[in-house]
């Protein structure tokens, strides 16, 4: 898989998350390699879920589960 591969299958998966939860922003969602910690915070804090609710989501909307 090439780097643009991944940064569409990013990008779906941002706005697949976008469509679930509207309240994300585009900052939210900036996920950085080694991010995926700080990237499930910030779902959990704007959206209130568990951060079991937002890992499920997360691991359905990405082939890796972006771990």
């Amino acid at each position: 898989m090439n780097t643009l591969e991944i940064k569409g299958d990013w990008n779906i998966t941002k706005g697949k998350l976008k469509q679930k939860w509207a309240q994300l922003t585009d900052d939210d969602l900036k996920c950085v390699e080694g991010k995926h910690d700080e990237l499930l915070g910030r779902i959990q804090k704007r959206t209130g879920e568990t951060k079991e609710a937002v890992e499920k989501a997360l691991h359905e909307f990405t082939a890796c589960g972006c771990k």
